[in-house]
């Protein structure tokens, strides 16, 4: 029996030593970030982020900004006119027409290899930054960190905390480079998990810059196609395209505006 009490002991340890460990502790304030990243280095590594990524995030500082703007996202609880008001539709499509008019072979050459049609390349464009008049003041890191440990939505935001340390890794942005409240980077405000996942080198140069309009825009028309873009389909709602907006932002106004202003570019 002492013997069977040994081996059932000696097992237990053996499994408790080969689990994987848990995940870092969420939280709800800045007091325990510090711990937190501790923690999350372990998992960080596991899923391949080297070094430069791991550096970045000890270096990562709570972002109490990124926090008050997620719990206060007014824009996306408006009606559809009311929203096309305040992000200032007309001008997004006033502009959206002349940047195509300027640059037709650019904006033909992404329709013709991913399928999607310019005025919702730019209506995306002027939507998030003002076709890259303003692409944020937060830190990245921090931003996308301070979400991952968030407890609101912190499944959601690790895979982008990954993709950010990875990202710096890969040297894409440093630990100093700013984007959005939330973490999103470049002239169309990628999150960084899909940034890493769907970026593309469209101006050959060996790295992808989401800093730069020829590299931004192609990876966000190759995210459309990869969620499943069919091309030649109409993308307004009810059409087969509308539901692939939503994969871009989950706020129905939001989709809504990109169809309507995608249409009156290209129209």
């Amino acid at each position: 029996m002492r013997h069977l009490q040994s081996f059932i002991l000696g097992s237990a340890l053996s499994l408790a030593l080969a689990a994987p460990a848990l995940a870092a502790q969420c939280g709800n304030n800045a007091g325990g970030f510090g711990q937190w990243k501790a923690s999350f280095a372990g998992e960080a590594k596991a899923a391949g982020v080297g070094q430069r990524g791991l550096a970045a995030l000890a270096n990562a500082s709570y972002a109490t900004g990124t926090i008050k703007a997620d719990r206060n996202q007014k824009s996306f609880k408006y009606s559809l006119p009311k929203f096309m008001q305040i992000r200032g539709a007309d001008t997004i499509v006033a502009q959206g027409r002349k940047r195509k008019a300027r640059n037709a072979g650019f904006y033909q050459s992404l329709e013709q290899r991913y399928g999607v049609p310019a005025g919702v390349v730019l209506a995306i464009h002027g939507m998030e930054t003002g076709f890259g008049g303003f692409m944020g003041k937060s830190a990245v890191v921090s931003a996308i960190t301070t979400l991952a440990y968030d407890c609101r939505r912190s499944a959601f935001f690790v895979p982008h905390a990954i993709g950010a340390l990875k990202l710096v890794d890969q040297g894409a942005i440093t630990p100093a480079t700013k984007g959005a409240k939330h973490g999103e980077l470049g002239h169309t405000q990628f999150l960084p998990g899909n940034a890493l996942k769907y970026g593309v080198d469209a101006d050959g140069n060996g790295r992808v810059d989401f800093y730069n309009q020829t590299d931004a825009l192609a990876s966000t028309a190759n995210f459309l196609r990869k969620k499943g873009w069919k091309p030649g389909q109409g993308y307004q709602e009810g059409q087969p395209n509308f539901k692939v907006i939503k994969q871009w932002n989950a706020a129905t106004v939001y989709q809504q505006a990109i169809a309507i202003m995608g249409a009156k570019i290209d129209g």
